[in-house]
């Protein structure tokens, strides 16, 4: 399994995920397709698949023409406002790509759709050689997202109950190169943690930090290290929820105060966009159906829109009419 980061705007990251055995691909978060052909030609591979972690535009909007430009691709995801998706993932559900086999776990905080993708290389006697996890805005290097459509108890359960559970040698390939920033937030809140030092000064002195190593995560990333005194200290509370909430609080006003722009919650994340209500993921916002909820090429009629968020349960039947009455005042 060869796993390619491909740097793309904003500090973000797009990734290629190669099958040498049987000669396929999958791109993770393909949102400028031309970076992605472009490294895909050099491999040689067949694309076969789109793994998408979740819908925000910085993320998903490429998904439109890159299965125009390859058609038949199967786009994986867990959100009707994910363009041009076609397969909808259960949680800890497996499926192949080429020989590798991807399990998806559903990881809703950052968004109620999120989806983290782990992949695994193994051999003739079923030996797993490597392993890898995809978790978009979700688990980043010495971080974690924001807690846009769930809360503390939600990213608590993602980060401990489902990913925290992996193997403490599995890969973390996040959607965003924000480690310098995350571990210098993760230093004001624990000073004298040397692995957070040593992992500064590499972030420092590297323009692309991915991947990081799980079980490393666990030693410098806050959000990995609620039960610890010195956490606990800093954010002046116990509970395993109230420290992760205070956390996210004390993150946030630490990148505003630094004015650093993290690309987590910026752009067109759902119904609070740079510009208001900017649809939930349309890219000219809400402009009628088909330039609305779901990308240009998206899901058309508002009655499939809801019922699809409704059966995958994204949304529940207040937030949907809540949704439509802003859409009604937006014409």
């Amino acid at each position: 399994m060869r796993i390619i980061p491909i740097p793309i705007f904003e500090n973000n990251y797009s990734y290629l995920i190669v099958d040498d055995k049987a000669n396929e691909a999958a791109a993770v978060d393909p949102a400028e397709p031309q970076k992605v052909l472009a490294v895909l030609a050099q491999t040689g591979a067949k694309l076969t698949s789109i793994l998408t972690t979740h819908h925000h535009q910085k993320h998903s909007v490429g998904n439109i023409e890159l299965v125009l430009t390859k058609p038949n691709l199967a786009v994986y995801g867990a959100d009707a406002r994910i363009p041009e998706l076609n397969y909808v993932c259960k949680h800890n559900e497996e499926f192949t790509v080429g020989t590798l086999k991807v399990r998806s776990f559903h990881t809703p905080s950052h968004t109620k759709g999120s989806v983290c993708y782990y992949v695994r290389d193994g051999n003739e006697m079923n030996e797993e050689l490597e392993k890898a996890i995809f978790t978009g805005d979700t688990l980043l290097t010495g971080g974690c997202g924001k807690f846009i459509e769930g809360d503390a108890k939600d990213m608590y359960n993602v980060l401990y109950n489902i990913l925290g559970q992996l193997p403490r040698d599995t890969k973390v390939y996040c959607g965003h190169e924000c480690a310098l920033n995350n571990l210098q937030f993760a230093s004001t809140i624990d000073p004298n943690n040397q692995y957070i030092r040593k992992q500064l000064a590499y972030s420092q002195m590297n323009q692309i930090t991915v991947p990081s190593i799980l079980e490393d995560e666990f030693k410098y990333n806050p959000y990995l290290r609620i039960t610890e005194t010195s956490i606990q200290q800093a954010t002046n509370v116990t509970d395993p929820y109230e420290v992760m909430h205070m956390l996210r609080v004390l993150n946030d006003n630490f990148i505003n105060q630094s004015n650093g722009i993290n690309g987590l919650s910026n752009g067109v994340n759902g119904v609070n966009g740079v510009n208001g209500v900017n649809g939930v993921n349309g890219v000219n916002g809400v402009n009628g159906v088909n330039n609305g909820m779901n990308g240009m090429n998206g899901i058309n009629g508002i009655t499939e829109i809801f019922d699809s968020y409704l059966k995958m349960n994204i949304y529940g039947a207040d937030d949907l009419n809540t949704l439509n009455t802003i859409i009604r005042r937006k014409g």
